[in-house]
């Protein structure tokens, strides 16, 4: 019995495969008996390369074990088939799904995905841009922490799209969050909250004031005081400061940047024997993995994060494959919903609060 060890497994007729770094572009031509620029073209235009044609060359190429080289095959289109994907954390779980969305819609168009942590930093987000400029063909910028102005000078060199951030002149994905957090004010005030507290993000962050803005005109539309408290860490870490300002703040609930910060008012919570939702009502944005196994179960504004994955990457390619992003900028908003868990309540004591100041 004949062993067969990595990369050498027998390909047709019983032949040994060769490993795909001996293989040639030369020596798939030889053998499927056409010019080595068919070769390219099957595999960087294939458009340019009548479908009997292309498919043999793809078979022989497959018989020989011939993987095409990235470099080589972006010289005839002037493409890598590489996108950059740029997320302010990777360790949040919200951004779990959104790069799973994004990274099988570039994968089903034949693109590889680079992920990289700007790890919350402006200066980190667009130097991460400059270099890899020649190496991907386009970005999506995630939840970007630069400015407007900073985010134009970089569009006017790159083919850019950005999620959860509206920018002039650049198409973008967002999670609309005006309608839900709407709902959820409702929700709180059918509840008999008259005070409420939103604990803030990161100060770049572009949805922490569309939170806020579209937080307090619900307010004001039922008549109740929401105050304005941070910014906080979007991070657990953020929880202690933040929980004992809201407390302090007098706000029978409290509505928190995101789901990770709002775990983190849970927890300070308990430390000080403080009951929710009998004595104070909790509620988060962005319903991450684990805000349902909280104690109680976390109340949230969910955002479709892996469709707005797919629908940046969508507006990405399709910037690609005309004109080479010429084509007029536009956008995609996807609603989101209200989870309500058991992290909401009746107002302390079934009391209507104090009317609205």
């Amino acid at each position: 019995m004949t062993e067969v060890g990595a990369g050498s497994s027998p390909g047709p007729a019983g032949r040994r495969r060769r490993p795909p770094s001996d293989v040639t572009i030369h020596d798939v031509a030889r053998a499927a008996g056409v010019a080595a620029s068919t070769v390219s073209r099957s595999f960087g235009r294939p458009e340019r390369v009548n479908i009997r044609t292309r498919e043999h060359v793809r078979a022989v190429a497959e018989q020989l074990n011939y993987r095409p080289n990235p470099a080589a095959r972006a010289l005839p289109s002037g493409r890598t088939y590489t996108l950059g994907l740029l997320v302010p954390d990777i360790t949040n779980p919200f951004f779990f799904d959104l790069i799973r969305g994004a990274e099988r819609q570039a994968s089903a168009a034949g693109y590889t995905l680079v992920l990289s942590d700007t790890e919350e930093s402006p200066s980190r987000e667009a130097r991460t841009v400059e270099q890899l400029h020649r190496a991907v063909d386009g970005f999506v910028l995630a939840s970007s922490r630069l400015s407007a102005d900073r985010i134009r000078q970089l569009a006017a060199d790159n083919i850019l799209v950005l999620i959860n951030r509206r920018v002039a002149g650049v198409p973008c994905a967002v999670a609309d969050n005006t309608d839900s957090t709407r709902q959820l004010v409702e929700h709180l005030a059918s509840l008999g909250h008259r005070r409420l507290a939103y604990l803030g993000g990161p100060r770049p962050s572009w949805s922490n004031a569309q939170r806020w803005e579209a937080l307090r005109e619900a307010a004001q539309e039922k008549e109740l005081t929401a105050v304005r408290l941070g910014p906080y860490p979007p991070f657990m870490a953020g929880g202690p400061a933040a929980a004992d300002a809201a407390i302090g703040s007098g706000a029978t609930a409290v509505i928190a940047f995101n789901a990770l910060l709002a775990i983190g008012v849970l927890r300070r919570c308990a430390d000080r024997g403080i009951r929710v939702p009998e004595d104070i009502s909790i509620a988060g944005y962005d319903d991450i993995f684990g805000a349902d196994f909280c104690s109680p179960p976390l109340t949230t504004v969910a955002s479709p994060i892996q469709d707005v994955g797919r629908a940046a990457v969508d507006l990405l390619l399709g910037r690609l494959t005309t004109h080479q992003g010429r084509r007029e900028p536009h956008g995609v908003t996807l609603p989101c919903y209200l989870r309500i868990r058991d992290s909401t309540g009746r107002a302390p004591g079934g009391e209507r609060g104090d009317p609205a100041g």
